[in-house]
């Protein structure tokens, strides 16, 4: 793992804001730095997703965008009237006040286990779903790290729900890091609710060989398995239906997870999205 700033190719930098331009291309939007006067429609997407009061307040956000960390903004094409490829040297034209965008994250900088950007909140208008607009702004976070010689990200999800599984370990070409059970402690957030709060770490190695595969949409090989855990096609939707059987989930998680406690096992997606427990190398291709 890095632990100091890197010579990133400029080759990488310009495929990455190549990648990051196309993703938006896909999804009819554009993915830039928030401009300061949209800090209160960043801070309206968020709370929309977790609810008020959260996650960071207004000052909060203030002070990380003036830092230079990564407030990304998604907004529709129609709101750009400049090239994708004039980003990020020409001046990004913020949205009306008040507007609330259509997807918003937030990264900082971090140096536990090496330099790395932690991508901490990442949030989508549900009426936009299925654009890609996610994908799309962790696209753009990866380019603006290796333009300043960033070349991990690192973030945490909850290993039960299967499209953040897929998106993260397939779409992306992250990996599993370590199991961090009950790690937020008690939320109480519009989407945990009363539930354990354990999450995956995830590191995102950005300029891997499994990080190009996964972006070229290649052929993720087929695990050697020793240890699976079969996933529920919507664990949200048992958590909000039926609490007792989705804290029994929880509870075959952690006993499954405990694999993973020495390292020497990694956890994957099977072709059916469900996990497996593996010694080969993630950087390995498909025959």
């Amino acid at each position: 793992m890095n632990s100091s700033l890197e010579r990133v190719p400029a080759a990488l930098i310009a495929e990455a804001e190549a990648t990051a331009d196309a993703a938006d291309a896909r999804g009819g939007i554009h993915t830039r730095p928030a401009d300061p006067s949209e800090l209160g429609g960043v801070l309206a997407r968020f709370e929309a997703t977790w609810g008020e009061g959260r996650g960071a307040d207004r000052s909060m956000l203030q002070a990380l965008e003036h830092a230079g960390n990564t407030l990304l903004v998604a907004v529709p094409a129609t709101e750009w009237p400049n090239t994708a490829t004039q980003w990020p040297d020409a001046a990004a034209e913020p949205t009306a006040s008040g507007d609330t965008p259509l997807g918003a994250t937030l990264g900082f900088l971090g140096w536990t286990g090496g330099l790395h950007l932690h991508s901490h909140m990442n949030a989508v208008d549900p009426g936009a779903r299925g654009r890609g607009i996610g994908v799309a702004l962790k696209l753009r976070q990866r380019a603006v790290c290796l333009a300043h010689g960033v070349t991990e990200m690192r973030w945490t999800y909850d290993p039960l729900i299967r499209r953040n599984a897929h998106l993260n370990l397939v779409r992306l070409g992250a990996e599993v890091d370590r199991f961090l059970p009950d790690f937020y402690g008690e939320l109480r957030d519009a989407i945990t609710g009363a539930d354990r709060s354990d999450r995956f770490e995830v590191l995102w190695r950005l300029d891997s060989r499994r990080t190009a595969r996964a972006i070229a949409r290649r052929a993720v090989p087929e695990w050697r398995a020793e240890g699976r855990l079969a996933l529920v096609a919507d664990y949200e939707r048992v958590r909000a239906e039926d609490p007792e059987v989705a804290a029994r989930l929880r509870d075959a998680s952690r006993e499954a997870f405990a694999a993973l406690a020495d390292g020497r096992l990694r956890a994957e997606l099977d072709a059916n999205g469900d996990y497996v427990f593996t010694r080969d190398d993630p950087d390995r291709e498909a025959p």
